[in-house]
Protein backbone atom coordinates (compact mmCIF):
# COMPACT_ATOMS: atom_id res chain seq x y z
CA UNK A 1 0.00 0.00 0.00
CA UNK A 2 1.12 3.34 -1.01
CA UNK A 3 2.36 5.88 2.21
CA UNK A 4 -0.07 8.57 2.64
CA UNK A 5 0.65 12.22 2.65
CA UNK A 6 -0.53 14.65 4.82
CA UNK A 7 -0.64 18.26 5.09
CA UNK A 8 0.02 19.90 7.98
CA UNK A 9 -1.58 23.85 8.39
CA UNK A 10 -0.05 25.29 11.61
CA UNK A 11 2.43 22.15 11.81
CA UNK A 12 4.40 24.19 14.85
CA UNK A 13 2.35 25.03 16.99
CA UNK A 14 1.11 22.37 20.29
CA UNK A 15 -1.11 20.35 18.05
CA UNK A 16 0.96 20.32 14.57
CA UNK A 17 4.05 19.53 16.38
CA UNK A 18 2.61 16.21 18.15
CA UNK A 19 0.51 15.70 15.15
CA UNK A 20 3.62 16.12 12.77
CA UNK A 21 5.56 13.66 15.02
CA UNK A 22 2.85 10.96 15.49
CA UNK A 23 2.50 11.08 11.57
CA UNK A 24 5.82 10.32 10.96
CA UNK A 25 5.48 7.46 13.42
CA UNK A 26 3.45 5.87 10.84
CA UNK A 27 5.61 6.51 7.96
CA UNK A 28 3.96 9.32 6.15
CA UNK A 29 5.08 11.84 4.04
CA UNK A 30 4.48 15.37 5.32
CA UNK A 31 4.34 18.64 4.25
CA UNK A 32 4.12 21.46 7.05
CA UNK A 33 3.13 25.14 6.68
CA UNK A 34 3.02 28.08 9.29
CA UNK A 35 3.61 31.57 9.00
CA UNK A 36 7.10 31.20 9.55
CA UNK A 37 8.67 28.02 7.49
CA UNK A 38 7.68 24.93 5.50
CA UNK A 39 8.63 21.32 6.51
CA UNK A 40 8.90 18.95 3.78
CA UNK A 41 9.83 15.20 3.90
CA UNK A 42 9.66 14.67 0.38
CA UNK A 43 11.84 14.69 -2.34
CA UNK A 44 11.22 18.08 -3.67
CA UNK A 45 10.31 20.69 -1.43
CA UNK A 46 7.39 22.77 -1.45
CA UNK A 47 7.34 26.52 -1.86
CA UNK A 48 6.96 28.34 1.15
CA UNK A 49 3.94 30.59 0.78
CA UNK A 50 1.01 32.50 2.60
CA UNK A 51 -2.57 30.43 2.88
CA UNK A 52 -3.90 33.68 2.58
CA UNK A 53 -3.06 33.77 -1.27
CA UNK A 54 -5.45 31.29 -3.04
CA UNK A 55 -2.93 31.10 -6.24
CA UNK A 56 -0.58 29.57 -3.88
CA UNK A 57 -2.60 27.02 -1.69
CA UNK A 58 -3.88 25.91 -5.48
CA UNK A 59 -0.48 25.04 -6.48
CA UNK A 60 1.08 23.58 -3.00
CA UNK A 61 -2.20 21.44 -3.60
CA UNK A 62 -1.65 20.72 -6.63
CA UNK A 63 1.95 19.54 -6.08
CA UNK A 64 1.96 18.01 -2.99
CA UNK A 65 -1.56 16.19 -3.83
CA UNK A 66 -2.26 14.90 0.18
CA UNK A 67 -4.29 12.10 0.92
CA UNK A 68 -5.12 14.11 4.52
CA UNK A 69 -5.09 18.08 5.13
CA UNK A 70 -5.18 19.13 8.62
CA UNK A 71 -6.41 22.37 9.40
CA UNK A 72 -4.88 24.09 12.30
CA UNK A 73 -4.33 27.39 11.88
CA UNK A 74 -5.95 29.62 14.10
CA UNK A 75 -5.96 33.30 15.46
CA UNK A 76 -6.88 33.16 19.22
CA UNK A 77 -6.80 35.35 22.18
CA UNK A 78 -6.08 34.08 25.49
CA UNK A 79 -7.82 35.25 28.84
CA UNK A 80 -4.91 37.04 29.89
CA UNK A 81 -3.44 38.74 25.87
CA UNK A 82 -3.27 42.23 25.69
CA UNK A 83 -6.96 43.68 24.06
CA UNK A 84 -7.37 43.73 20.30
CA UNK A 85 -9.75 46.06 18.80
CA UNK A 86 -12.78 43.68 18.09
CA UNK A 87 -12.46 45.28 14.79
CA UNK A 88 -8.94 44.16 13.95
CA UNK A 89 -9.08 41.11 15.74
CA UNK A 90 -12.45 40.15 13.55
CA UNK A 91 -10.22 40.57 10.47
CA UNK A 92 -7.02 38.83 11.68
CA UNK A 93 -9.66 35.85 12.60
CA UNK A 94 -11.56 35.34 9.26
CA UNK A 95 -8.94 36.08 7.24
CA UNK A 96 -7.30 32.52 9.14
CA UNK A 97 -10.32 30.62 10.38
CA UNK A 98 -12.34 30.98 7.30
CA UNK A 99 -10.98 32.96 4.77
CA UNK A 100 -8.10 30.92 4.51
CA UNK A 101 -9.51 27.36 4.96
CA UNK A 102 -11.53 28.27 1.76
CA UNK A 103 -8.45 28.75 -0.34
CA UNK A 104 -7.80 25.46 0.70
CA UNK A 105 -11.05 23.76 0.49
CA UNK A 106 -11.56 25.10 -3.45
CA UNK A 107 -7.71 23.81 -3.85
CA UNK A 108 -8.74 20.48 -2.99
CA UNK A 109 -12.46 20.25 -5.14
CA UNK A 110 -10.33 21.83 -7.43
CA UNK A 111 -7.13 19.55 -7.43
CA UNK A 112 -7.20 16.53 -5.23
CA UNK A 113 -11.27 15.80 -4.62
CA UNK A 114 -10.68 12.80 -2.84
CA UNK A 115 -8.49 14.53 -0.16
CA UNK A 116 -10.17 14.27 3.44
CA UNK A 117 -9.83 17.61 5.82
CA UNK A 118 -9.23 18.01 9.35
CA UNK A 119 -10.83 21.21 10.78
CA UNK A 120 -9.98 22.43 14.11
CA UNK A 121 -12.80 23.74 15.95
CA UNK A 122 -13.32 25.09 19.72
CA UNK A 123 -15.84 24.81 22.45
CA UNK A 124 -16.35 28.16 21.77
CA UNK A 125 -18.58 27.63 19.26
CA UNK A 126 -20.94 26.99 22.49
CA UNK A 127 -20.60 29.88 24.25
CA UNK A 128 -23.03 30.77 26.62
CA UNK A 129 -24.32 27.44 26.40
CA UNK A 130 -27.27 26.24 28.37
CA UNK A 131 -26.91 22.57 28.77
CA UNK A 132 -24.68 21.07 31.59
CA UNK A 133 -22.43 19.09 29.49
CA UNK A 134 -21.83 19.33 25.21
CA UNK A 135 -22.20 17.19 22.45
CA UNK A 136 -22.77 17.33 18.85
CA UNK A 137 -26.06 18.18 18.83
CA UNK A 138 -25.97 21.11 21.29
CA UNK A 139 -26.85 24.19 20.13
CA UNK A 140 -24.12 26.35 18.31
CA UNK A 141 -24.20 29.75 19.98
CA UNK A 142 -20.89 31.66 19.81
CA UNK A 143 -20.35 35.15 21.83
CA UNK A 144 -16.78 35.52 21.05
CA UNK A 145 -14.48 36.30 18.19
CA UNK A 146 -13.05 33.52 18.12
CA UNK A 147 -15.88 30.91 18.69
CA UNK A 148 -18.01 33.04 15.99
CA UNK A 149 -14.89 32.54 12.90
CA UNK A 150 -14.74 28.86 14.50
CA UNK A 151 -18.51 28.41 13.74
CA UNK A 152 -18.04 29.97 10.38
CA UNK A 153 -15.12 27.68 9.72
CA UNK A 154 -17.20 24.51 10.12
CA UNK A 155 -20.26 25.99 8.16
CA UNK A 156 -17.97 26.25 5.47
CA UNK A 157 -16.79 22.75 5.60
CA UNK A 158 -20.14 21.26 5.63
CA UNK A 159 -20.79 23.43 2.69
CA UNK A 160 -18.00 21.62 0.67
CA UNK A 161 -19.02 18.65 1.64
CA UNK A 162 -22.33 18.59 0.62
CA UNK A 163 -22.15 20.81 -2.13
CA UNK A 164 -18.82 19.36 -3.42
CA UNK A 165 -19.04 15.34 -1.98
CA UNK A 166 -15.76 15.93 -0.28
CA UNK A 167 -14.47 14.28 2.91
CA UNK A 168 -14.48 16.82 5.72
CA UNK A 169 -14.23 16.41 9.21
CA UNK A 170 -14.90 18.76 12.53
CA UNK A 171 -13.03 18.36 15.75
CA UNK A 172 -14.00 20.41 18.61
CA UNK A 173 -11.50 20.28 20.63
CA UNK A 174 -11.90 21.43 24.34
CA UNK A 175 -8.92 22.83 26.47
CA UNK A 176 -5.78 20.75 26.07
CA UNK A 177 -2.36 20.73 27.58
CA UNK A 178 1.18 19.96 27.44
CA UNK A 179 4.82 20.68 27.69
CA UNK A 180 4.70 22.82 24.91
CA UNK A 181 2.23 25.05 25.99
CA UNK A 182 2.91 29.22 25.51
CA UNK A 183 3.70 30.93 29.29
CA UNK A 184 -0.16 33.09 28.58
CA UNK A 185 -2.23 29.92 29.30
CA UNK A 186 -2.70 29.23 32.94
CA UNK A 187 -1.66 25.79 33.05
CA UNK A 188 1.86 27.24 32.34
CA UNK A 189 1.44 30.23 33.57
CA UNK A 190 0.47 27.85 37.49
CA UNK A 191 3.52 25.16 36.89
CA UNK A 192 6.44 27.51 36.09
CA UNK A 193 5.60 29.66 39.00
CA UNK A 194 5.29 27.11 41.50
CA UNK A 195 8.27 25.87 39.56
CA UNK A 196 10.40 29.27 40.30
CA UNK A 197 8.50 29.54 43.78
CA UNK A 198 9.86 26.19 44.73
CA UNK A 199 13.43 27.43 43.98
CA UNK A 200 12.64 30.80 45.22
CA UNK A 201 13.23 32.51 42.44
CA UNK A 202 9.32 34.13 42.82
CA UNK A 203 7.04 34.35 45.86
CA UNK A 204 3.96 34.48 44.52
CA UNK A 205 1.24 33.76 41.93
CA UNK A 206 -1.39 35.64 40.28
CA UNK A 207 -4.49 34.03 39.17
CA UNK A 208 -7.52 35.70 37.39
CA UNK A 209 -10.21 33.31 38.84
CA UNK A 210 -9.63 30.38 41.11
CA UNK A 211 -13.31 29.01 41.00
CA UNK A 212 -12.83 29.01 37.01
CA UNK A 213 -14.03 25.27 35.58
CA UNK A 214 -12.37 23.39 32.65
CA UNK A 215 -12.38 20.04 30.78
CA UNK A 216 -8.61 19.74 30.74
CA UNK A 217 -7.45 17.03 28.07
CA UNK A 218 -3.71 16.33 26.69
CA UNK A 219 -2.65 17.69 23.47
CA UNK A 220 -0.99 14.32 22.28
CA UNK A 221 -4.59 12.53 22.77
CA UNK A 222 -6.28 15.17 21.23
CA UNK A 223 -4.02 14.81 17.95
CA UNK A 224 -4.31 11.58 17.71
CA UNK A 225 -8.23 11.42 17.72
CA UNK A 226 -8.11 13.85 15.10
CA UNK A 227 -6.09 10.90 12.96
CA UNK A 228 -8.58 8.94 14.15
CA UNK A 229 -11.68 11.14 13.26
CA UNK A 230 -10.16 10.88 9.47
CA UNK A 231 -9.72 7.21 8.94
CA UNK A 232 -13.53 7.20 9.91
CA UNK A 233 -15.90 5.80 7.37
CA UNK A 234 -17.40 9.36 6.77
CA UNK A 235 -16.89 12.91 7.74
CA UNK A 236 -18.24 14.33 10.40
CA UNK A 237 -18.58 16.42 13.52
CA UNK A 238 -16.85 14.98 16.87
CA UNK A 239 -16.15 16.45 19.91
CA UNK A 240 -12.71 15.52 21.96
CA UNK A 241 -12.74 16.71 25.34
CA UNK A 242 -12.08 15.04 28.79
CA UNK A 243 -15.17 14.46 29.99
CA UNK A 244 -14.40 16.17 33.42
CA UNK A 245 -14.25 19.38 34.81
CA UNK A 246 -11.82 20.92 37.49
CA UNK A 247 -11.38 24.18 38.79
CA UNK A 248 -8.31 26.27 38.69
CA UNK A 249 -8.17 25.53 42.27
CA UNK A 250 -7.87 21.86 41.61
CA UNK A 251 -5.12 22.47 39.15
CA UNK A 252 -3.17 24.23 41.59
CA UNK A 253 -3.55 22.43 44.76
CA UNK A 254 -2.18 19.33 42.56
CA UNK A 255 0.34 20.95 40.94
CA UNK A 256 1.69 22.09 44.56
CA UNK A 257 1.11 19.27 46.29
CA UNK A 258 3.68 17.69 43.05
CA UNK A 259 6.13 19.98 44.84
CA UNK A 260 5.71 19.42 48.48
CA UNK A 261 4.48 23.34 49.12
CA UNK A 262 1.39 24.60 50.51
CA UNK A 263 -0.72 26.70 47.77
CA UNK A 264 -2.20 29.20 50.09
CA UNK A 265 0.76 30.56 50.75
CA UNK A 266 1.83 31.76 47.23
CA UNK A 267 -1.42 32.21 45.65
CA UNK A 268 -3.01 35.52 44.64
CA UNK A 269 -6.38 35.77 42.90
CA UNK A 270 -6.76 39.12 41.21
CA UNK A 271 -9.59 39.42 38.63
CA UNK A 272 -8.11 42.33 36.95
CA UNK A 273 -5.44 40.94 35.10
CA UNK A 274 -8.36 39.15 32.68
CA UNK A 275 -9.29 41.06 29.85
CA UNK A 276 -11.51 38.78 28.38
CA UNK A 277 -14.80 37.16 30.31
CA UNK A 278 -15.74 33.25 30.41
CA UNK A 279 -18.75 33.26 31.56
CA UNK A 280 -19.67 29.64 30.80
CA UNK A 281 -19.13 25.61 31.92
CA UNK A 282 -17.77 23.80 28.80
CA UNK A 283 -17.64 20.24 29.47
CA UNK A 284 -17.64 17.83 26.81
CA UNK A 285 -19.42 14.79 25.80
CA UNK A 286 -16.72 12.58 24.02
CA UNK A 287 -18.97 9.27 23.73
CA UNK A 288 -19.71 9.59 19.95
CA UNK A 289 -16.17 10.19 18.71
CA UNK A 290 -15.51 7.09 21.53
CA UNK A 291 -18.37 4.82 19.70
CA UNK A 292 -16.94 5.61 15.87
CA UNK A 293 -13.61 5.13 16.69
CA UNK A 294 -12.63 3.52 19.92
CA UNK A 295 -10.83 6.83 21.14
CA UNK A 296 -10.78 8.01 24.87
CA UNK A 297 -8.54 10.07 26.79
CA UNK A 298 -5.51 7.92 27.82
CA UNK A 299 -4.09 10.08 30.97
CA UNK A 300 -6.09 10.89 33.83
CA UNK A 301 -6.20 14.49 35.51
CA UNK A 302 -3.40 14.16 38.10
CA UNK A 303 -1.34 12.32 35.20
CA UNK A 304 -1.61 15.07 33.07
CA UNK A 305 -0.56 17.69 35.82
CA UNK A 306 2.21 15.11 36.46
CA UNK A 307 3.93 14.97 32.87
CA UNK A 308 3.16 19.40 33.01
CA UNK A 309 5.41 19.32 35.80
CA UNK A 310 8.02 17.15 35.19
CA UNK A 311 8.82 18.09 31.65
CA UNK A 312 8.78 21.43 33.34
CA UNK A 313 11.32 20.13 35.93
CA UNK A 314 13.41 18.62 33.37
CA UNK A 315 13.45 21.60 31.21
CA UNK A 316 14.91 24.48 33.94
CA UNK A 317 17.28 21.68 35.08
CA UNK A 318 18.85 21.65 32.23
Amino acid sequence: MALKTALIIGHTGQDGTYLKEFLLEKAYSIVGLSTKEIYSNLKSQPAFGNIADSLYVENLIKEVAPNEVYYLAAVHQSAVDKKIDDFDLFQKSFSTNVLSLLNVLNAIKNHQPNCRLFYAASSHIFGNTSTEIQDEQTLINPNCVYGITKTAGINLCNFYKTSHNLFTSIGIFYNHESPLRSSKFVSKKIVETAIAIKRNTQNELILGNLSATIDWGYAPDYVEAAYKILQADKGDDFIIASGELHTVKDFVEEVFNLLDLDWTKYVREDSSIITKQNKKKLLGDFGKLNKTTGWKPSVTFKELIKILVESELSRTNN
